[in-house]
């Protein structure tokens, strides 16, 4: 299959580009600099220097591919628009280039929901995680609804709990439009894998998966 990742230089972009190569995928990279991709990876993908915010300069990586995957994300505390920005110009190329499957990372902390526990619900998500995230989670809950108002992309939001660098567990969860009860964290390497199972689920499609190691 051909899948344009962006946000491939982050923990989960990387992980992403990993496993598929492992999976025989044909992969195009799309960075702000090359240099900060690991040389084994990059000899083995298609690589494209391109301001991601600009529609234009990335529409030729999106050309003729099967998925596009968003692993985009900020390093701020502060407030930033860098999730809303990168769908809107990343669904603007997609329209543009007559490409139709996107996934996008989000966050499980984003929404507390039936999911929960109680104290998930009503505590821990309400008043610390999204008050100590809430630039990020602003940024992100906009760069959602652009997404979601979408009626011409097949798309899905992954939305993964706590991320760690423990390696791919294979025995994670997911669930489809809830929260998972207990899943507090999630390995970097799960969530790439569930991105690229769902990329061929056509249930996915329109759907909030969640996903928990």
């Amino acid at each position: 299959m051909k899948i344009t990742v962006f946000g491939a230089t982050g923990g989960t972009g990387l992980e992403l580009l990993r496993q598929g190569l492992e999976q025989g995928h044909d992969l195009t990279a799309v960075v702000r600099d090359a240099g900060r991709l690991p040389a084994g990876l990059r000899e083995r993908l298609d690589v494209a220097e391109a301001d991601i915010m600009n529609p234009a300069a990335i529409a030729p990586a999106i050309k003729g591919r099967d998925a596009v995957l968003s692993a985009m994300g900020s390093r701020e505390r502060g407030p930033t628009t860098v999730q809303a920005g990168s769908i809107t110009a990343i669904t603007a190329a997609m329209r543009q280039e007559g490409a139709r499957r996107l996934l996008m990372v989000s966050a499980a902390g984003l929404e507390a929901d039936a999911g929960d526990g109680p104290f998930t619900r009503y505590v821990l998500k309400p008043l610390v995680i999204q008050r100590l995230f809430r630039h990020s989670y602003a940024d992100l809950a906009n760069a959602e609804r652009l997404l979601r108002a979408t009626t011409d992309l097949d798309w899905t939001i992954v939305r993964p709990a706590r991320l760690t660098d423990d390696g791919r567990t294979n025995a994670y969860r997911t669930a489809y439009d809830l929260s998972i009860r207990g899943g507090f964290k999630t390995t970097r390497a799960d969530v790439a894998d569930c991105m690229l199972r769902l990329v061929g689920d056509r249930a996915s499609i329109g759907h909030v998966i969640s996903v928990a190691s």
